[in-house]
């Protein structure tokens, strides 16, 4: 049925009648929770480049602390303390070819009291003429220090060891040389010295006398 001449028309809200718009919904906040955090995507520490260099640093220095270049080295001697060196070794060894030529040589069948030690001085005297002839080519000759000392000491105690030998025996003279050297040019205790003094003399005793029957000079 049509509407009577009565009855007004209402309109209905809308953009075509003039009505307001309906509000647009609200701006959604963006999801920050489904990024992860840039810790969790590997990235590195700011803090860690920094702190390597420094360790390798450090370490550096300690090397060079540790092993000192050429410019630290001490300077190496010259041909005049080579030749000196030298003529010093041959005398040595030589000295020790005539002391062990007295204590008797004998043959390679039966060997004497002097035989092993004039073999040993023989290489030394040899060993001395090969530095003598090199002495001016040789450049690489370290300065005398306190370990040089000790050489010499070593040196010396042997001497004192091959002039009491033919005296006294071999006993009492290789039972301190050989706690000299353990020591005092070793610096083991003096427990270990002491014992392995001993144990040394009874063992070169067992070998050289008791199963060689070297004619060595002995006490007992």
């Amino acid at each position: 049925m049509g509407a009577g001449p009565g009855k007004p028309v209402v309109p209905e809200a809308g953009p075509a009648s003039g009505g307001a718009p309906a509000p647009d919904a609200a701006p959604q906040a963006p999801d920050t929770a489904a990024a992860p955090p840039e810790t969790a995507l590997g990235t590195e520490d700011p803090g860690a480049p920094e702190a390597e260099a420094q360790n390798a640093e450090a370490q550096s220095v300690e090397a060079q602390d540790a092993d000192p270049g050429p410019e630290d080295a001490p300077e190496p001697l010259g041909p005049a303390a080579n030749v000196a060196v030298a003529l010093v070794v041959t005398a040595f060894g030589a000295a020790g070819c005539l002391a062990s030529w007295s204590l008797g040589v004998g043959t390679p069948a039966e060997p004497e009291a002097g035989t092993w030690p004039l073999v040993v001085c023989a290489a030394i005297t040899v060993l001395g003429c090969v530095l003598l002839g090199t002495a001016r080519r040789t450049a690489d000759t370290e300065a005398f220090s306190a370990a040089s000392w000790k050489i010499l000491a070593g040196v010396g105690t042997m001497a004192g060891f091959i002039a009491l030998i033919g005296t006294i025996g071999f006993e009492i003279p290789s039972a301190l040389l050989a706690f000299v050297w353990l020591r005092f040019l070793g610096g083991e205790s003096w427990r270990l010295s002491a014992v392995a003094s001993v144990l040394i003399v009874a063992a070169f005793y067992a070998v050289f006398v008791g199963l060689l029957s070297v004619p060595i000079p002995h006490l007992f």
